[in-house]
């Protein structure tokens, strides 16, 4: 080899294995448990891993974040010490922070001054602040007092609202800090004028959604509830409700309301499978409004194999819009269901109000003809008039899947001949449904359901009125409406009472994810009861759209070879 050649290769292999490696470097930081330790882990992550070194340049970087970190939460002195660990591939500093005796509020002079001195929010803000005499500083606690402040003035009306002093001093070497505050609130100003435009509704249909009087202090909470009202009443396809702080008027603030009319006409079209009615098909036409009264018309249709049906409402609003109306309404349906071969034919007008302590009431007189084939030997048509009576309450907590939540109701339906009925009915109907949870994970779901008719013969009810219970919303383990007394063939009948419970468990396995194990009991009879048993396991989606439920149930009092039903439903539990 040329000498030459062999004096630069030797010099390249050189220089080649010269060229120092990065060492990567670990960081271990002891001594803070808790929120410092947390506080600390925070600041730190601003400084990238590759940065890491044992070089003095990155040491008084790491002590400079640690000791924001502390100051955060009032440790002003604190001690450091390091240990360091180095090899050829790699190195590795612990750094072991004391982070020295807290620093304790001295002075916590904090002053509300204006028309929001004695308002109990304000008072039970400051309180509530953690920066009282003796306590541990915490400058989150600090600015979350001026925030807090400046946004309940801004709810609650006080407009003028502005900080005359704030001010926070530490003496590090005291380990002392000292708190000025002194806030002006002004006055609080009142609802002024409602200001409508771009509806097309009467406004005095409006002013009934209003949840304030004029003069009334100003709260952001009832526009807020404003804003859903107007949602609610569906006439409106955008809405915006808003304090005008630019036109105060003396002391009173106007609110302007700018809408948008709803569409006339909505259609909405969908596919859907439930195990008690399988496929079905649903084509629904809305006309949210008619005319500048508000009134409305809802047309629903499904078809499916068990029971097609159309139904349509119409409803006239009166004073309370949107718990106080009328509601004419009418429908036709077809069941063809184990035993029960119908034709209904309904029309009605309903009087619905809204009672104190959240209880509805619906006065309602509805005309039925059924043609109907029940059992072996029933074939007849009945016409009814039916006065009834319903008051119904729900309330719940949470969301579509509630954390806390019940729902009652008990209905009353009589009809006579003397009120132009082929035979005379009276029905009764109750229902309690009860969730509550323990924690965030434990749920618990408790139903009762029962009804009876009363009436001379069985025959002389129709279908539609008779108990028949199994399916989703009863007793899982068994078909749809598959329990009722039997006639002498063996079929069907349907029952003059019924009592139906369930009692349900559920846990959270992961997210929005919960399992589930129930027991269903109940029994639809005529003279004596024949009780059913359902039991199983489940499992419960939260989905943006609602709860959906699949469970795997027996009928306890079914053949072993046939007790297993698959139950799958979207919708409310309650």
């Amino acid at each position: 080899m040329n000498p030459l050649y062999k004096r630069l290769s030797l010099t390249a292999a050189a220089l080649l294995f010269s060229i120092p490696v990065s060492a990567k470097t670990t960081l271990n930081i002891k001594g803070l448990d808790g929120e410092l330790e947390d506080n600390v882990d925070a600041y730190v992550q601003s400084i990238a891993e590759d940065d890491y070194s044992i070089s003095l340049r990155f040491r008084e970087q790491l002590e400079s974040e640690i000791k924001d970190a502390l100051k955060a939460l009032g440790h002003y002195n604190p001690t450091f010490q390091y240990e360091i660990k180095k090899s050829d591939d790699d190195s590795h500093i612990t750094v072991t922070v004391d982070p020295g005796p807290v620093t304790r509020i001295a002075r916590s002079n904090i002053i509300i001054n204006g028309a929001a001195k004695d308002d109990m929010d304000f008072i039970a803000l400051v309180r509530g602040s953690g920066l009282g005499l003796g306590e541990a500083l915490n400058h989150g606690n600090y600015e979350a007092l001026k925030s807090g402040l400046s946004s309940l003035a801004l709810r609650k009306g006080y407009f003028d609202a502005k900080f005359e002093k704030r001010a926070l001093e530490v003496a590090p070497s005291l380990n002392e800090a000292f708190i000025y505050i002194t806030f002006d609130s002004g006055i609080r100003y009142n609802f002024g004028q409602t200001i409508f435009t771009g509806s097309q509704i009467e406004e005095d249909r409006l002013q009934s959604l209003i949840p304030y009087e004029e003069n009334e202090p100003y709260l952001a909470s009832k526009l807020g509830e404003f804003n859903q009202r107007l949602s609610n009443v569906g006439w409106f396809s955008s809405i915006f409700v808003g304090g005008d702080v630019n036109e105060l008027d003396g002391d009173k603030v106007p609110v302007k309301v700018s809408l948008a009319p709803q569409k006339r006409n909505q259609i909405e079209t969908g596919i859907g499978y439930s195990t008690d009615t399988g496929p079905r098909l649903k084509f629904n036409w809305k006309k949210p409004w008619i005319n500048s009264a508000g009134h409305s018309l809802n047309v629903k249709t499904e078809l499916s194999l068990v029971q097609p049906k159309v139904e349509a409402a119409y409803k006239i609003p009166l004073d309370d819009v949107l718990n106080d109306y009328y509601q004419i309404v009418g429908g036709l349906s077809y069941t063809d269901n184990h035993d029960t071969v119908s034709t209904e034919m309904t029309a009605g007008l309903e009087r619905h109000w809204l009672l104190p302590h959240g209880w509805k009431r619906i006065a309602s007189l509805r005309w039925l003809n059924e043609n109907f084939t029940q059992g072996k030997s029933e074939k007849r048509v009945l016409n009814m008039f039916i006065p009834g009576i319903t008051y119904t309450k729900s309330r719940s907590r949470g969301g579509a899947m509630p954390t806390w939540g019940d729902k009652q109701l008990i209905s009353v339906e009589y009809a006579d001949p003397n009120l132009g009925s082929d035979t005379r009915v009276g029905r009764i109907r109750g229902r309690s449904a009860w969730i509550r949870s323990l924690g965030e994970n434990h749920r618990g779901l408790l139903k009762l359901d029962g009804g009876a008719v009363i009436a001379d013969r069985i025959e002389d009810v129709p279908p539609s009125m008779r108990f028949f219970i199994g399916g989703d919303n009863t007793i899982r383990g068994y078909r749809y409406e598959s329990i009722a007394p039997r006639d002498n063939g063996g079929q069907l009948r349907g029952g003059q009472y019924m009592l139906a419970s369930t009692l349900e468990y559920q846990y959270r396995v992961y997210g929005n994810w919960w399992g589930a194990m129930f027991y269903d009991y109940g029994s639809a009879w005529i003279e004596t009861p024949d009780w059913h048993r359902g039991a199983g396991v489940g499992v419960r989606w939260a989905s943006p759209v609602g709860p959906v439920r699949l469970d795997l149930a027996w009928g306890l009092e079914r053949p072993t070879s046939d007790q297993i039903q698959i139950h799958f439903t979207l919708g409310p539990e309650l």
